[in-house]
């Protein structure tokens, strides 16, 4: 027995991703553990968090809206990424490997919300 949200690929995706981040930060600096390594996990925990609310409620405004809140919050991942990569805590390819990640779920999240009925 699942519940919907947790057969829809993106919510699937979006877990993946989020541990992704987590295991990440976990190479930052100890005096980013309230700063960037914060913001970044909650902002990574956020995008399925708020795929899976939004699924509850499937009526077009409410489900459009919550996966809208999926996509500014992977947003917000993608620039914790480049800060984290200006500072020097991950490498080109870890920035890489994570940046390629994100944007493919962009992409499926944007084409997802599109076709919310």
């Amino acid at each position: 027995m699942m519940f919907k949200f947790e057969k829809i690929t993106i919510w699937q995706k979006a877990m993946d991703f989020g541990e992704s981040i987590h295991q990440l930060v976990l190479k930052f600096p100890n005096f980013e553990m309230f700063g960037l390594s914060s913001q970044s996990r909650r902002a990574a925990d956020s995008i399925a968090l708020n795929i899976a609310e939004g699924s509850i409620d499937q009526s077009n405004p409410e489900q459009k809206r919550f996966m809208a809140y999926s996509i500014r919050s992977l947003a917000e991942v993608i620039t914790c990424l480049h800060k984290a990569k200006r500072r020097g805590y991950i490498s080109d390819e870890e920035f890489q490997l994570r940046y390629e990640e994100a944007y493919n779920l962009m992409n499926m999240m944007v084409s997802f919300k599109r076709n919310i009925k």
